[in-house]
């Protein structure tokens, strides 16, 4: 069994700061690990825009700060596996986590697995998802440029991104239910203060409705109970982000350890919970505050702890698994929007990732530029040249300088005979599609990400033409899931495209869809959804 390679000291489930801190601690002292993550590495935090309150760091972004993370358990050896943990085995002193990619064995779990935004349930949240009720003002508060928004919630995260929110917004309204912010003074100050934050306090939303957006709601005050409707004037949509708390993602593990009334998971002071061997760390437990730096707290001791278990396994079983050795990044950060693309863009540890990839290409690919004279085309033109210059792997063909300003700028994948891969690109791929870019030439050119059987299968299956348009922001961090997903299936299948469209270059597209939170996904023209998914929540969402 020594030499099994699906066999672990310990699998975290979950990626987010608390699994990421265990693994680079369990890696660093040479036990293997793997974590796995079902959507993107570095959990709930990715979405939100600064974080100011990192002790030892005066200002990052969420997603730079899990990246790192990141990176650095990978640089001591950790492994990452994209995929859902479907359920457990922990009896004995060899537990099995099955997954959507196979079976993986281990001494020791532990569940990282956070917890995810709660819906408040006043009528019309489920209906207009999308169109005006939003979750994450980093992704969608550009939507809301010069409207009206209301924030529902009292705690930090309503407080916090109240403030960033007019940024974008003429106004901002603050709906909660008790008499003030429930969070630190310190963190709500700002909000109190702000010229363009009205507090309307004691009070519950009931309804929001409209016709092409939301243009009418209604609060109730709990005190009170008196009613207030608000219209919008000349039929402005306006928006409604939730900041209502969190429930813990324990679905997993119910009636295999022990949780609170609420589903979090009860552990003791060394994180261990109910069943032996067996851990929690982060947002999925009981506690009194759940921010980063506890999370990573949690997410360290439980490594620390998992150490000695492992130790004591290995003593026990005889078992040895093979100790982690330090792993490259195949996948470059993201580069910011906007960059100057030209080699100079590429710092020599991106070129070198870069570099990585396309020698794994096994063909190669076509790059077909579709421009319309503006800066914006202009700048694809130069980013795409500074990547081919980089391999033979990648040509480029300026297929067209006046393309029609509905299509350009694009880049469009093609096969070396010049057919179409199904894979392009509308704008320029900075920010956070900078990878899912990368990742799209990877698939296309083969081999491509890995994929188990059943997966393969179904992509196969889909035996009727599917047009996708994954719209996108470049500041999203929920965006690329969705993208590298589409774009996976159409490398695989001649009856699907995918085609990528930064929504800020293409503003007939949200006007045309009515598109006011991104990823916006739409389907043959005439079927729209929204939120991130993967490969898998995608296939099952085309064959309906």
């Amino acid at each position: 069994m020594s030499d099994n390679k699906n066999f672990y000291d310990v699998i975290v489930i979950g990626g987010g700061p608390a699994g990421l801190t265990a693994a680079i601690y369990l890696a660093r002292a040479r036990y293997r690990v793997l974590v796995l993550e079902k959507e993107q590495f570095g959990g709930q935090i990715t979405i939100t825009h600064e974080v100011v309150n990192y002790p030892g760091i005066g200002k990052t972004g969420g997603k730079q700060l899990t990246e790192t993370m990141r990176q650095q358990a990978e640089a001591f050896g950790a492994e990452f596996l994209l995929t859902e943990a479907k359920s457990l085995d922990l009896i004995g002193d060899i537990k099995t986590v099955h997954t959507g990619r196979g079976d993986f064995r281990c001494f020791g779990v532990l569940l990282a697995t956070g917890a995810r935004p709660r819906a408040v349930g006043f009528k019309g949240e489920e209906e207009y998802k999308g169109r005006g009720v939003a979750y994450c003002a980093t992704c969608d508060g550009e939507f809301f440029t010069g409207k009206e928004v209301f924030v529902v919630g009292g705690g930090f995260a309503a407080a916090e991104e109240s403030v960033f929110l007019t940024k974008f917004a003429r106004h901002v309204t603050v709906l909660m239910k008790g008499a003030d912010f429930t969070c630190a003074q310190a963190a709500a100050e700002p909000a109190r203060k702000h010229e363009k934050i009205t507090l309307i306090t004691n009070s519950v939303l009931e309804e929001v409705s409209g016709e092409s957006g939301l243009t009418y709601a209604r609060w109730r005050n709990k005190q009170t109970g008196e009613e207030t409707e608000y219209r919008s004037e000349n039929g402005e949509p306006f928006g409604v982000f939730v900041f209502a708390g969190y429930e813990p993602a324990t679905d997993l593990v119910k009636n295999l350890v022990e949780l609170n009334e609420q589903g979090y998971i009860r552990t003791d002071g060394s994180m261990k919970t109910s069943a032996e061997g067996v851990y929690a760390a982060g947002d999925v437990c009981i506690k009194p505050l759940r921010q980063v730096v506890t999370a990573i707290g949690d997410g360290a001791l439980a490594a620390t702890e998992l150490e000695k278990y492992a130790a004591a396994m290995q003593r026990k079983t005889g078992i040895q698994p093979k100790q982690p050795t330090p792993v490259k990044k195949e996948f470059p950060s993201a580069v910011k929007a906007g960059d100057s693309h030209d080699n100079s863009m590429f710092t020599p540890e991106m070129r070198q990732q870069l570099a990585a990839v396309f020698d794994r290409m096994e063909r190669p690919v076509q790059l077909a530029l579709f421009l319309d004279g503006s800066s914006a085309s202009a700048e694809l033109e130069r980013y795409i040249t500074a990547l081919k210059e980089m391999t033979d792997k990648l040509t480029v063909d300026v297929v067209d300088r006046n393309a029609n300003a509905e299509i350009a700028p694009c880049v469009q994948v093609r096969h070396s005979d010049g057919t179409p891969a199904g894979l392009a690109f509308h704008g320029v791929p900075g920010g956070h599609e900078f990878t899912s870019f990368v990742l799209g030439l990877y698939n296309a050119a083969g081999p491509g990400q890995t994929l188990d059987e059943e997966v393969r299968q179904a992509i196969s299956a889909l035996d009727k033409p599917l047009h996708m348009k994954v719209l996108v922001s470049l500041s999203c961090t929920m965006c690329p899931d969705l993208v590298v997903a589409a774009q996976h299936i159409a490398a695989l299948n001649p009856h699907v495209t995918a085609e990528v469209y930064d929504i800020a270059r293409f503003e007939g597209l949200k006007e045309r869809y009515r598109v006011m939170s991104v990823p916006c996904l739409v389907v043959n023209d005439d079927r729209v959804t929204f939120g991130k998914k993967n490969i898998r929540q995608l296939l099952d969402y085309l064959v309906q």
